[in-house]
């Protein structure tokens, strides 16, 4: 059986629908820290699941006919039902940690950089996608940018971790001790990081693996993220038992709340597995670079924020390296 030319030009107009799903997706992921900035002492960790648990319950509302529908697919496909739900859960915890303990910059960089490598690894040992120069290209260009533009943030602490440095090169035990707590608290949280770029990977493989063996999109997105959405809900209700999060302390934190949940998290995701359809999960992770220049330009036109030099530089990689990922495959 041939393939004709219009066959071609079809899949290659899905695949560019797709690769602007994904990039829709990390438009609306990249508005989540400028919404957070308007949250009042709210545990970043409560965010994040109740954001990540709100919308995924949500998704499997909407996709319950398509779940009904492939309920027979699904219950033979519960192993990676469970194990990608299971890495649903683990992201955002092990995500907003990361950022927690080693810094926002570096946390990012780690997690953002992570991801399409490990999805590439992944795609190697339990598929058969071959990878393209481009991609290659495109990965260089774009996690060189990511790490531009957290240098550009990390600076300005350098005044802060030198004072540090000279106070313990001074003798002082105390600061000495702050030292070496500060180095663990980061190398723990760019473990975390790493944690979280791997398991988003894995979940994006594991919806394109099901996609694949005949599973419809809303079906598979709608599996995992539902199953997640209650362990991560319930686990938000027994921590708010024993700590305030304060996350529905102001009408501000409600509305916060409300908004990652609804928007980010539940329109985002939609958007994610429409594109995963036609694109592989190497590429989708790579697309979701569009995230932290969003997020950088919000930054700056929204909280104020001041970008380097360096950093504006970073971001004209990561374009370059968006523009080569969406451009139009030829026939």
């Amino acid at each position: 059986m041939t393939t004709t030319r219009p066959d071609i030009a079809a899949s290659s107009r899905s695949t560019d629908m797709g690769s602007l799903a994904v990039l829709f997706a990390a438009l609306l992921w990249g508005t989540t820290g400028t919404a957070a900035h308007f949250n009042q002492a709210v545990s970043p960790l409560a965010t994040g699941a109740f954001a990540m648990g709100v919308g995924g319950l949500l998704q499997a509302v909407i996709a319950r006919p398509n779940i009904m529908g492939c309920l027979g697919l699904l219950m033979a496909q519960k192993r990676w039902v469970l194990l990608g739900a299971a890495c649903v859960v683990i992201y955002p915890l092990a995500f907003y940690s990361s950022m927690h303990l080693a810094g926002v910059a570096i946390g990012t960089v780690i997690t953002i950089a992570t991801a399409p490598l490990a999805a590439a690894i992944l795609e190697r040992l339990f598929g058969d996608h071959r990878l393209t120069l481009s991609w290659y290209i495109s990965l260089a260009l774009g996690i060189t940018g990511v790490v531009m533009m957290a240098m550009g943030e990390t600076a300005t602490h350098v005044g802060d971790i030198a004072t540090v440095s000279a106070l313990s090169a001074g003798g002082d035990p105390m600061a000495t001790g702050s030292v070496l707590y500060a180095d663990w608290q980061r190398l723990g949280g760019i473990v975390l990081g790493i944690i979280a770029g791997t398991t988003y990977a894995a979940y994006s493989l594991i919806a394109r693996r099901m996609m694949d063996h005949g599973t419809h999109a809303r079906a598979a997105m709608g599996s995992l993220f539902g199953v997640a959405g209650i362990a991560l809900i319930a686990g938000l209700g027994l921590s708010m038992l024993v700590a305030d999060p304060r996350l529905f302390a102001t009408p501000g934190n409600t509305s916060v709340a409300l908004y990652m949940a609804l928007v980010p998290m539940f329109l985002g995701y939609i958007a994610f597995g429409y594109g995963l359809k036609t694109v592989a999960a190497s590429k989708a992770t790579l697309l979701t670079l569009f995230e932290p220049l969003v997020a950088a330009l919000l930054a700056v036109t929204i909280v104020g924020e001041y970008i380097a030099p360096l950093g504006w530089l970073g971001m004209a990689l990561i374009a370059v390296c968006l523009l080569i990922q969406v451009k139009p495959a030829t026939a």
